[in-house]
């Protein structure tokens, strides 16, 4: 699948009830319906979804906390994965809400390949966050963006 095969749109709460089907395939410790609710109704938030014929691939959940924006949930459907959908949701996310804004995230120490992803946009590891994950107690590694350089804690 190539991104010309799906196109990336805002994402509504008309979508939750797909949202919610991939965030529990997705996650052994998915987010509640009200989590989602809570983060569609910021208005400077930057929601987005992959669509391909009307099929649900994935989608990304970006807050604006004060100068930072905050990489909350990036999820592709795992019958999805490895098809360039998540670059694509982060890709747009950059192009909405700037290349030259900071960016956050945490993300398992044990993913491997969702860390390659963020450091090919730029992301730099800044420390930890210990047994972040409650499903498991695993560990979050804090990344970093800032305007693709790497960021200096």
């Amino acid at each position: 699948m190539s991104e010309h095969e799906f196109t990336i749109r805002r994402l509504n709460h008309t979508d939750l009830p797909r949202v919610i089907a991939i965030e529990r395939r997705a996650f052994p410790s998915p987010w509640s319906l009200g989590m989602f609710v809570l983060e569609l109704s910021k208005p400077s938030g930057v929601c987005l979804t992959a669509m391909r014929d009307g099929e649900m691939l994935g989608y990304v959940i970006c807050a604006r906390y004060d100068e930072a924006y905050h990489v909350m949930n990036i999820a592709v459907d795992p019958d999805h994965r490895r098809r360039g959908v998540a670059r694509a949701l982060l890709d747009a996310v950059l192009d909405a809400a700037g290349h030259q804004t900071p960016y956050t995230l945490e993300v398992r120490v044990s993913n491997a390949g969702a860390i390659a992803l963020y450091e090919s946009f730029g992301f730099r590891s800044v420390g930890t966050r210990r047994r972040y994950y409650a499903d498991n107690g695993e560990d979050a590694l804090i990344m970093w963006r800032a305007d693709g350089e790497p960021w200096e804690a």
